[in-house]
């Protein structure tokens, strides 16, 4: 057992935020991860939520979502990125989101959208119809406004241009391309079975047509700001494969002619007349940048339990939206970022929306997000890959002889592969406080066993002296 410095200290804090630097493309020699403007290496990870784009008011709460405490928030915990959510319907029933709002039967009123709604008669709700061929001007100042606020405080920021669970799993009868809600005669449910999944695949010409020049207007909104990355849609189902795939490629071709591109992503579908999801194939074979896919991994892995290790075929932002709806927890955090992903988090933050939990019970895994990011920037995170093998733990991210990371979810001891290595510098790393302790050194050349310091999980970092 290697002896330990009888001193510990806290992880610096980081520098005052500066702006985000892009726009992102896949990293060269690692692409696992993006890289920067100038060629750096940037592993996202961060906390979103639902109204962080549009207001979500029940007739009893009329509060408006504040945007800069949020950031003050994703900040105090060391996170570098969101997903900007988009709600396609003017409404959102939230007793279609069982379990994580049991106690509430309310539906929330979804404001602003980007079309107007000055249309002629009365929709759904008694107010205006949308009229689709006018944008509403607030929807797209507020989308630039907070995408610059993110940029200021280095945020990089997932544009959600639609959103498909709600297809999947709920009414469409507020819907501005439900035939009784908008002044142009559009009909999104041309089967007339009430669901308009048809909106999301290429069966209508006429909603493709509106659909392209609003994200034409996005692009042009945000296509200027270099923190941006572009996400088709939330949870569509497997119906939409080639719509998606259509607007991964529009999205790329418009960008081509305004000579400056962002990262386009898809995430995972549901399966059409089911609550399971479809494989991960259609994203991997995709033309999307990055991707966000569900439970599956290989060799019967899951990616709640055990991440398989991330291939490098796309850059993966494992989000618990994705996995759990809410949920996840630190070893989850650790091991994801150990296995070649970014890792996101579905935050309940307010509990304004969804969920009904009790303050501080998701902060260990918000600050363990943080921690690895904090780490991560003090890595050579171009040349390190997931490497299983070097450790007794599994969880590994290494370039053999140079700089190992390891993580032991149940803390104690662990065994590493340090053949071909010199002499390494050793610290142990809290997971969730940050905190750093330093452990001397240790000659490499063969395994050698290492035991935390600490209870409970704990993270190795050896690295080659310089």
């Amino acid at each position: 057992m290697l002896g330990v410095v009888s001193f510990v200290f806290a992880l610096s804090m980081p520098a005052l935020a500066q702006s985000a630097s892009g726009p992102l493309r896949p990293h060269p020699e690692n692409p696992r991860y993006f890289a920067d403007a100038s060629g750096k290496p940037v592993y996202l990870t961060g906390s979103h939520t639902w109204n962080t784009l549009q207001d979500m008011e029940s007739a009893t709460s009329a509060s408006l979502f504040d945007f800069s405490a949020y950031l003050d928030f994703l900040e105090r915990h060391h996170h570098n990125f969101i997903r900007l959510w988009r709600w396609e319907q003017a409404a959102w029933d939230l007793t279609a989101s069982f379990p994580f709002d049991t106690d509430s039967k309310k539906v929330l009123a979804v404001a602003p959208h980007p079309w107007a709604r000055t249309g002629g008669g009365s929709a759904f709700d008694g107010r205006p119809r949308f009229d689709l061929e006018q944008f509403d001007t607030a929807f797209f100042e507020r989308l630039l406004h907070r995408v610059q606020a993110a940029d200021r405080r280095g945020i990089y920021v997932s544009v959600m241009l639609f959103e498909g669970w709600e297809l999947s799993n709920m009414s469409w009868d507020s819907h501005p391309f439900n035939k009784a809600n908008n002044a142009n005669g559009v009909d999104g449910d041309p089967n007339a079975d009430g669901r308009g999944l048809e909106v999301h695949t290429l069966a209508i010409p006429s909603v493709l047509r509106i659909q392209e020049a609003y994200v034409r207007r996005v692009i042009d909104t945000v296509g200027s700001c270099d923190n941006v990355l572009f996400e088709i849609a939330n949870e569509s189902g497997a119906y939409s494969t080639e719509w998606q795939y259509h607007m991964i490629r529009y999205v790329k071709d418009y960008e081509a002619i305004r000579h400056r591109s962002h990262p386009v992503g898809m995430t995972f579908q549901w399966a059409k007349g089911s609550s399971d999801p479809v494989t991960d194939t259609m994203l991997l074979e995709g033309p999307a940048d990055w991707i966000s896919p569900r439970r599956d991994g290989k060799d019967g892995e899951t990616y709640r339990t055990d991440p398989p290790v991330a291939d490098g075929r796309k850059i993966v932002l494992l989000d618990t939206d994705h996995l759990w709806g809410i949920g996840g927890n630190v070893g989850w955090v650790w091991k994801s970022f150990l296995r070649g992903y970014n890792p996101i988090f579905m935050d309940p933050y307010d509990n304004k929306v969804l969920g009904k939990v009790r303050p501080g019970q998701w902060d260990p895994l918000r600050q363990a997000l943080g921690q690895t990011r904090r780490l991560a920037d003090r890595l050579d995170l171009a040349a390190l890959t997931p490497q299983p093998g070097l450790a007794s733990t599994r969880y590994c991210l290494a370039r053999a002889g140079q700089e190992y990371v390891v993580f032991l979810p149940e803390g104690g001891r662990a065994r590493v592969d340090l053949s071909g290595a010199g002499t390494l510098n050793v610290e142990w790393v809290h997971p969730v406080e940050g905190t750093r302790t330093p452990a001397g050194s240790v000659a490499g050349g063969q395994p050698r066993e290492f035991e935390a310091p600490f209870a409970g999980a704990a993270v190795l970092h050896l690295w080659k002296q310089r």
